[in-house]
């Protein structure tokens, strides 16, 4: 299942040639991820009570197409992997049927004092229902 998130651009996210900068590109794919994690009930302050993180250890993004002011984005999220403690997720960025970025992230699972742990068999059961088919 693919996971929609929408995101509007805002003037101050351009760079000098009125394109959506890079590195807010980057931001916005966390937010994708972030609400995909809330569609099935957890935010990152629920995942520390728990006593886990998902920290990101790897992240490979393509820019394709520029965004502007005012286009109405859709970050699009799933999950294509789960190993013991990683994850791995596969984003696009998409205005109507165009793509202007893609990316795939890395994620691991680790102990509030940063050593790999397990999924917990909750969070473990959710990522599982955006895994792509």
């Amino acid at each position: 299942m693919i996971h929609r998130t929408p995101i509007r651009v805002r003037f101050y996210e351009l760079d000098p040639y009125r394109h959506l900068n890079h590195s807010v590109y980057i931001q916005y794919f966390e937010v994708g991820r972030i609400d995909l994690f809330r569609a099935f009930g957890w935010t990152l302050t629920g995942m520390a009570d728990l006593g886990v993180h998902i920290v990101v250890s790897e992240i490979t993004t393509k820019f394709i197409a520029p965004g502007i002011e005012g286009d109405e984005l859709v970050v699009e999220t799933w999950v294509e992997d789960v190993r013991r403690v990683t994850a791995v997720f596969g984003q696009r960025i998409m205005r109507g049927d165009e793509v202007l970025a893609t990316q795939t992230v890395v994620g691991a699972c680790t102990s509030i004092d940063g050593r790999p742990t397990r999924f917990p068999p909750e969070l473990l059961a959710g990522l599982e229902s955006f895994r792509s088919e």
